[in-house]
């Protein structure tokens, strides 16, 4: 395994489409799932939670997503359906994590939602630390109501990212990044 610095400065996503199987197995998705949960949480809320979809579960979530797509697009086309059917089948494995973020009478619900974002990033970095490729991503259905409900989403809780995960043929190019001095300053 790299070592931590080497890990974090070669981390990349990779499209959800260019990740192959297998998925991790039952152990290396208890790893993700318990290093995703290991992030800073004020109070304690655990204002996040995880969905795992593997297997034929990625088209029975597919199914659902097909279903709020017709409502919203009943004019589409067959093979705009089937593109939408796959969107979580894309990669072997994608974790959903879930937000659930709600009024607290010391902590700030923003807190809460980056709390949620962290455990997003952690699973990110925990699936390259595997070995595996890894993208975390929102579409349209992350934000559908008629999609979230039917993936047992409540009322107060949102989709803070898919992550979709799997190994990849080739290793991935890097985009550019900003230079540093044009976001980060020193204070005063």
């Amino acid at each position: 395994m790299p070592d931590a610095l080497e890990l974090l400065k070669t981390r990349r996503s990779i499209k959800p489409i260019e990740l192959v199987g297998p998925a991790p197995s039952a152990a290396e998705i208890e790893t993700l799932l318990t290093i995703a949960s290991r992030v800073p949480d004020h109070g304690k809320l655990v204002p996040w939670r995880f969905i795992v979809f593997e297997g034929d579960a990625r088209l029975t979530a597919g199914e659902a997503i097909v279903s709020a797509f017709r409502i919203k697009y009943p004019q589409a086309n067959a093979e705009q359906i089937a593109l939408e059917r796959q969107r979580l089948a894309r990669a072997p494995l994608v974790i959903a994590v879930v937000s659930r973020a709600s009024p607290h009478v010391k902590i700030p619900e923003w807190e809460q939602v980056l709390s949620s974002g962290a455990a997003a990033m952690n699973l990110v970095l925990a699936a390259h630390a595997l070995g595996y490729g890894a993208s975390w991503m929102t579409e349209w259905y992350a934000y559908d109501r008629g999609v979230l409900d039917a993936l047992g989403l409540g009322a107060n809780e949102r989709i803070a990212g898919f992550v979709h995960i799997g190994r990849s043929n080739e290793p991935p190019a890097d985009r550019p990044r900003p230079p540093l001095g044009e976001i980060a300053t020193r204070f005063g």
